[in-house]
């Protein structure tokens, strides 16, 4: 069979398999209209929410780094044969601070690894970067315990040193190949020094953290019910910031700018946490970075050439062009498959609160498994699977920035064992379906699954520990 025939019998078969799923598409079903439906609302919320303010930046940063920093000083401190003590304490440390979600953090990781950064501290980056973030951790343990909280400080630093550090071992040999290569690599010369590059490149940071800083510092996180003792069924999460209260009603003032009142017999549980100086720096937001972007124009016009700027453009454009299809595609099909939070997607809610519950016995009534003499297998190994199942399904939903918190308490009071929601809250914010899609892309197949492995197993084994210990 010639070239020619070999492409198009394989356009024929795309076309063959389009027709067949087009026409035993179960349209009208239910669960598969609705399904569709949370895809495009996840979709949509996901680019009004996050490709202008967060990815866009990124995007710009990350070409940054491709065109204004040299590869040598990436290898200084982050490649194959910089001191491990000081590439993994940059790599977790300045992932950190950047406080970024899963998918944000993807071009900047793009961009240092293809500078020349090893595989252990790159990775330690990617996780320490949504899972290391002081809010969240703070929240999490003002809303969720401060036991949960300070399992979940522990094990995201752990992790991300951890997890960068079998990633070195694992590859040992394709890293030893790439630290040679950087040795026998010419020194490039660079006509700034170091010092500006890392004030452009600290201020753009600060303007996307300060155009994102959230909605406020005073922080309310309820849980709304049906107003039966009975009825447990959690309906809504609601964080905003307080407008008003009565003995029996609450108004919030929503992140979207809508005000809504809420009766108190209908809030489960109400947490607030407040912070002079987060509340200021909210109201000044703008003013801060307005005044962030002056100065990186100032400091482009000064110091940069026209040439230089125009490399810049184009690493960036690189990055959005590889990046964000992906990225549009995951949310599209996590929304698909497991819907937004406190929306059903194809696969319903309640068979995950079931099988994350400390009871096995209400799960084997879910799935029909009761009396066909599975019963002591899996109440021998629920422990280990509830803890499995929340990592994973953690490592494949999408949750932005803080809402795992009110998704966790959530589960929690439907149920959820304390070692599954440390799982929950180890896997879930640094991996999710659309950012293994981008890491496939940057590191390889084979890469993206010993990665994606290695965060569901420590969560895993990190719940199962303090479960067992709480």
């Amino acid at each position: 069979m010639t070239a020619a025939w070999k492409t198009e019998w394989k356009k024929l078969l795309i076309i063959v398999a389009v027709f067949a799923a087009l026409y035993f598409m179960p349209a009208g079903w239910g669960r598969f209209d609705n399904a569709v439906g949370e895809a495009l609302q996840l979709t949509r919320w996901y680019a009004r929410e996050h490709v202008l303010l967060c990815l866009v930046p990124a995007f710009l940063i990350a070409g940054a780094i491709g065109a204004f920093v040299s590869s040598g000083a990436v290898m200084k401190y982050l490649g194959a044969k910089a001191n491990k003590l000081l590439a993994y304490g940059v790599a977790s440390i300045s992932g950190s601070v950047l406080a970024v979600c899963s998918c944000t953090v993807l071009p900047l990781f793009a961009g240092i690894y293809r500078m020349g950064a090893g595989i252990g501290p790159a990775t330690a980056f990617l996780y320490s970067g949504p899972a290391i973030n002081v809010l969240a951790i703070v929240l999490t343990a003002g809303v969720l315990g401060w036991k949960l909280g300070l399992a979940r400080a522990v094990g995201a630093v752990v992790f991300s040193v951890v997890i960068g550090l079998l990633m070195q071992l694992i590859y040992r040999r394709e890293e030893l190949a790439k630290a040679q290569a950087q040795v026998a690599a010419p020194e490039v010369e660079t006509s700034r020094p170091l010092w500006k590059n890392a004030v452009v490149l600290a201020t753009m940071v600060a303007a996307m953290i300060f155009a994102n800083w959230s909605v406020s510092g005073q922080l309310t996180v309820g849980i709304r019910c049906c107003p039966s003792p009975q009825a447990r069924h959690i309906t809504e999460y609601v964080e905003g910031q307080v407008v008003s209260e009565t003995d029996r009603a609450i108004t919030l003032r929503l992140p979207n700018g809508q005000v809504k009142t809420y009766e108190k017999d209908w809030i489960g549980s109400l947490r607030t946490l407040e912070n002079p100086v987060y509340v200021a720096i909210h109201k000044a937001r703008f003013v801060i970075t307005g005044a962030a972007v002056a100065a990186l124009i100032l400091m482009l016009a000064a110091w940069f050439r026209r040439p230089e700027l125009a490399e810049w453009g184009g690493a960036s454009w690189a990055f959005a062009k590889q990046i964000l299809p992906l990225l549009l595609i995951g949310v599209l099909v996590a929304g698909f498959l497991l819907g937004r939070p406190r929306h059903d997607g194809l696969i319903p809610s309640r068979y995950v609160q079931t099988l994350v519950g400390e009871r096995p016995d209400a799960a084997l009534a879910t799935t029909g498994a009761t009396g066909t003499g599975w019963e002591g297998p899996v109440r021998a190994l629920w422990p280990a699977w509830t803890n499995l199942f929340a990592s994973v399904v953690g490592a494949f939903m999408y949750f932005a920035t803080l809402t795992e918190v009110p998704i966790v308490e959530g589960l929690m009071g439907a149920g959820m064992g304390k070692g599954p929601a440390l799982a929950l809250l180890l896997a879930g914010p640094a991996l999710s379906l659309p950012n293994m899609l981008v890491i496939r892309s940057v590191i390889g197949t084979r890469k993206t699954v010993v990665y994606s492995l290695l965060v569901v197993v420590m969560a895993t084994l990190s719940g199962m520990i303090f479960g067992a210990v709480f």
